[in-house]
Formats: C-alpha cells, sequence, structure tokens
C-alpha cells in the first residue's frame, strides 16, 4: 500500500551551490549526506547504472523531503536554464508557504529569478520562479477553503 511521498530528488550540477540555495535561502534542514567513489555496488543496483560517483544532501521543510544529487559519474547531460514547464518530466516542485507576497520579495532579493509577481487564483496565490539551475519551484498559498 502507498501512504504517501518520501522525498523528490534534484539533479544538480554543483551540490555546494544547491545546498546554499535550498538550504540558506529557502530554509530546508539537512538531514544527511553522503558521496561514493564507484565503490557502492547497492547503490549502482537501486539506480541501475555501474560504477557511479555522486554526492547527495538529504534535506527536510515540514513533511517533505528534498534529495538533491551532483552525478560525477557518469556525466550528466545538462538541462536548458529556461525548459518549459510543458516539457515531460517533472514540471516543478511547488513549496506551500505563508504570506506569499513577502516571500516572493525576500527569494527575489536573494537571486531567485520569477516571470511575475504571485496571481491571485480565488483561495490561493501562485508563481512560477527557477533555483540557480533553472529547476521550476512553486510558491503556493492556500488562502480560502476550497483550494488544496
Amino acid at each position: 500500500m502507498i501512504t504517501g511521498i518520501h522525498h523528490v530528488a534534484i539533479s544538480v550540477p554543483d551540490l555546494d551551490k544547491a545546498v546554499g540555495f535550498y538550504h540558506e535561502i529557502l530554509g530546508f534542514e539537512k538531514v544527511f549526506s553522503n558521496s561514493w567513489f564507484g565503490d557502492r555496488e547497492q547503490a549502482d543496483q537501486v539506480i541501475g547504472l555501474e560504477r557511479t560517483h555522486a554526492k547527495v544532501q538529504m534535506l527536510k521543510a515540514g513533511n517533505a523531503y528534498l534529495e538533491l544529487w551532483e552525478y560525477i559519474k557518469p556525466k550528466p547531460e545538462a538541462q536548458s536554464f529556461n525548459y518549459s514547464p510543458a516539457n515531460h518530466g517533472i514540471a516543478h516542485i511547488a513549496l506551500q508557504v505563508t504570506n506569499i507576497h513577502d516571500e516572493f520579495v525576500r527569494l527575489s532579493n536573494a537571486g531567485m529569478t520569477f516571470h511575475q509577481e504571485p496571481v491571485d487564483l480565488g483561495n490561493s496565490f501562485a508563481i512560477y520562479g527557477r533555483d540557480p539551475f533553472g529547476n521550476i519551484i512553486e510558491l503556493y498559498e492556500v488562502t480560502g477553503e476550497r483550494a488544496i
């Protein structure tokens, strides 16, 4: 039986920069980190690749875990910073916030990019922004009874 989502993983080109953004700017708590160089057969079996070399940092905010990966081997393919949210694959992660307008200003001042200010959806406010690597992060504030 599936009981929920445990974590979302994001592959990044620079783990230190990603941790700086997600931990220091967004406020995720560090849970644990790990790394290996081609000597983790069990990890390779789970991932489905051979002789991987990777660094990982698990973070947490509320009941959500975020796992950041930097693969050294195999060499990852770069993602376009301005990829479309309509592309196949994970389109975005959504962070529930309080006072979206204050968070929008704070994160904009910290260098997060947005295409406009938060949008009033009636029972919620939302806006898409991007982390330092172009991954889409939605800020979402529930403001009414019927918003999910």
